[in-house]
């Protein structure tokens, strides 16, 4: 074991200084390469819930021309089919202040003592003796956590999947490059079609299972994120 003590030791070395990816590899001296169309379907591919109640049986409509497609007479055909696409607005404005303060106090005191008072053969001992136990803790602790976020974008969002129940399985992706750094968002959820309105969009508070992330790749990101080596160590340490 102490003969494998040196190699190990480089080998942790050598990793906590590899942060560069193959991809990021082939990228150097150039920007970072967006990913291929369609790529952002496959964002939350999340199984087809059997759980989910299936659709209600549809009533006859006869030789009905209305179609539930249609919003409105004069405007366009909302997403109802896999492949149509809609439009998700995205306005988050959350603020949340959390105040916590925890203060615990303890103490013990116990005093025991005894006397004895006797005569042997004229000879009066006399014993007077006490112990006693003093404890005392203390504990105190206090967090607070304060957070704003603001985010307001569009983003378009494509049908790919119709659950038993009629709700729509919705995933979209957007890619901006700017300097050297892509911004990427990413949109996944479960839709009503009662809820994509006539100008065939749906707010993000309306989708279930909202799954909506917004960051970035690039030569910024690479900076801000620790190497590989690191955080492999960062987790496995005992100390």
């Amino acid at each position: 074991m102490t003969k494998l003590a040196p190699a190990i030791l480089a080998t942790v070395a050598l990793l906590s200084g590899c942060s560069q990816t193959p991809q990021t590899i082939r990228e150097v001296g150039n920007a970072p390469s967006m990913s291929p169309i369609g790529s952002g379907l496959q964002f939350s591919q999340a199984p087809q819930l059997a759980s989910y109640p299936k659709r209600p049986h549809n009533m006859n409509n006869g030789y009905s021309l209305w179609s539930d497609s249609q919003a409105a007479l004069f405007k366009d055909a909302r997403a109802l089919n896999i492949g149509d696409i809609l439009t998700v607005t995205i306005k988050i404005n959350d603020k949340a202040d959390f105040d916590n303060e925890t203060k615990l106090e303890k103490s013990n005191d116990r005093t025991t003592a005894w006397k004895a008072d006797a005569t042997i053969f004229g000879w009066k001992p006399k014993t007077d003796s006490s112990f006693g136990f003093n404890g005392e803790s203390n504990a105190d602790g206090k967090g607070s956590t304060t957070r704003s976020e603001q985010l307001n974008l569009l983003v378009a969002a494509v049908v790919t999947g119709v659950l038993e129940n009629g709700n729509l399985l919705i995933s979209g992706s957007q890619e901006v490059r700017v300097n050297h750094e892509i911004r990427i968002l990413n949109v996944a959820g479960i839709v009503r079609p009662q809820d994509v309105d006539s100008e065939n969009e749906i707010s993000y508070e309306k989708i279930a299972e909202a799954r909506i992330s917004y960051g970035g790749r690039g030569r910024v990101t690479e900076i801000q994120q620790p190497p590989v080596g690191q955080q492999l160590m960062d987790l496995f340490s005992p100390i």
